[in-house]
């Protein structure tokens, strides 16, 4: 592992990992390898890490395509698109850190259209008290 952190910029790099991942829809079948650098020595650890990683992450998209219809978003020029999935992922974070109201991320966001008293309080955080 010396020899690919030369100059010291990754501490506690281990070892180099990489899934293998096939999925299949309609009848077309793709491959993906994706390749990590590690803090973990055994195989074990790494397959835990790496799935905890993409259950996160499909977890997340589905809460966007639900909460925010994520999928069905049809900007296209220049640099909308990502500038809207910053935004889409910032409005999560506050309605997922607001826990006066006990309903879910869309439920939370219809009544932040509903109530802009609900709607000042997600935008300011939540109370420090």
């Amino acid at each position: 592992m010396k020899y690919l952190d030369q100059q010291e910029k990754w501490p506690g790099l281990c070892s180099v990992g990489m899934v293998e991942a096939e999925r299949e829809v309609g009848g077309v079948v793709s491959r993906d390898r994706r390749y990590y650098l590690c803090s973990v020595s055994s195989v074990g650890e790494f397959a835990h890490a790496a799935r905890g990683h993409w259950g996160i992450e499909n977890g997340m998209h589905w809460v966007l395509n639900v909460a925010f219809r994520e999928d069905h978003n049809r900007t296209r020029a220049d640099h909308s698109a990502h500038n809207f999935a910053i935004l889409r992922h910032i409005a999560l974070n506050l309605l997922k850190s607001e826990r006066r109201v006990k309903v879910g991320v869309k439920g939370k966001r219809l009544n932040c259209g509903w109530n802009h008293g609900y709607l000042f309080k997600v935008l300011l955080g939540p109370s420090p008290i």
